[in-house]
C-alpha cells in the first residue's frame, strides 16, 4: 500500500500523535511519501524522525498512490486537492487542531481511524466541485473549488453590483459587499458565515449567497449543479478581488466568470463512526444547552 502525506506545519500538541501515526503505517508495511516542505518541517522543526520515507514535490508524483492524508485543518486539505485533481486518489482529512468538516477526523481518533483504514473498514463518499471559467486564464493552473467561488469589494467603503444568470435567464443584480458561489461541501464555510443554508455533501446543488446585502429581502438561493452560473461585477472603484477555495486574484470591472459543475469529483474516505451530522453537531455546538 503508497499513502501519501500533506501537511505544512503541526503544533507541538500534535508531534506525539504524528510519531504514532507513521510508526502505525511502517508497522503495515506502507510505503510512505511526504510532500517535501512537510517533511522538512518533521524533521527540522518538530523534531521527528520520520524513517525510512519519500518525498514528493508535485501531484504528478503521486501515481500509484493509494490513499492521501492531509494533516491540518480544513484550509490543509484545499490545498490538498490541488495536487490530487482529478487522479481519484481518496482522501483522508486528519486534524491537527480543532474539529474541522474535512479534516474530521480528531486526535484521539487517530489510531483507531488509521487501523479501520487497513482493516478496509470505510466508505468512500464522492464530493463534487465547481469549475470556474473567465477570459483572461486566472487560476487555470487548477481552475476548481471544492468550497466556494467569490467575489468581493478591494476597497473596504463602497459596495458592489454583482449582476447573475442562471442558465441564461437573470437572476438578479445583487448591491452587496460581494457574493458567494457555493458547493454543497461549501454550505459549512464561508457560505454558512453570511446566513446560507447547510446542505449535506451528497446533494446535487449549488448555492448563491450575497455578502451583507443592501436589501434585505434578498436571500441565499439554492438551485441544481446542473445549471450553468454567470456573473461580472461593477463598482465605482473598478478593481475587485475574486477567490476559488483558498486562492485569490484581483480582477477589474467587465470580467464575465462563469461556473458549473465539474466533470470528475473528489472521493473523501469516512470510517464507520463518522457521521456529518455529528460533526455537525460538534463544530455547530447543536444541542449545548443545560436543557438536553
Amino acid at each position: 500500500m503508497r499513502i501519501a502525506l500533506f501537511g505544512w506545519n503541526i503544533g507541538p500538541i500534535f508531534h506525539g500523535s504524528m510519531k504514532r501515526l507513521l510508526e502505525i503505517l511502517q508497522l503495515h508495511g506502507a510505503e510512505v511519501i511526504v510532500y517535501a516542505p512537510f517533511l522538512d518541517f518533521l524533521k527540522k522543526e518538530a523534531g521527528i524522525d520520520p524513517g525510512n520515507v519519500s518525498s514528493f514535490g508535485t501531484g504528478a508524483e503521486l501515481k500509484e498512490v493509494d490513499f492521501f492524508l492531509s494533516i491540518g485543518g480544513d484550509g490543509t486539505f484545499l490545498e490538498a486537492i490541488t495536487f490530487v485533481k482529478d487522479a481519484g486518489i481518496p482522501m483522508v482529512g486528519i486534524n491537527s487542531g480543532r474539529l474541522g468538516f474535512l479534516a474530521d477526523i480528531a486526535q484521539s481518533e487517530l489510531e483507531f481511524s488509521v487501523e479501520q483504514l487497513f482493516a478496509g473498514k470505510y466508505i468512500l463518499q464522492p464530493r463534487s466541485l465547481l469549475k470556474l471559467e473567465n477570459d483572461c486564464g486566472h487560476f487555470s493552473d487548477f481552475p476548481y473549488a471544492l468550497n466556494e467561488f467569490t467575489v468581493h469589494k478591494q476597497d473596504t467603503s463602497q459596495m458592489i453590483t454583482v449582476h447573475v444568470e442562471v442558465g441564461g435567464d437573470l437572476l438578479n443584480t445583487y448591491w452587496a459587499d460581494g457574493l458567494i458561489v457555493s458547493t454543497p461541501t461549501g454550505t459549512t464555510a464561508y457560505s454558512l458565515s453570511v446566513g446560507g443554508p447547510i446542505i449535506t455533501p451528497g446533494s446535487s446543488n449549488f448555492v448563491i449567497a450575497p455578502i451583507a446585502p443592501h436589501n434585505l429581502a434578498v436571500r441565499p438561493v439554492v438551485l441544481s449543479d446542473q445549471e450553468v452560473i454567470k456573473l461580472w461585477v461593477e463598482g465605482r472603484g473598478g478593481r475587485y478581488m475574486a477567490s476559488l477555495d483558498s486562492r485569490s486574484v484581483p480582477f477589474e470591472t467587465d470580467m464575465i466568470w462563469k461556473i458549473s459543475k465539474s466533470d470528475f469529483i473528489i472521493n473523501v474516505l469516512k470510517f464507520e463512526n463518522q457521521s456529518f451530522y455529528e460533526t455537525l453537531r460538534k463544530k455547530l455546538h447543536w444541542g449545548a444547552d443545560r436543557r438536553n
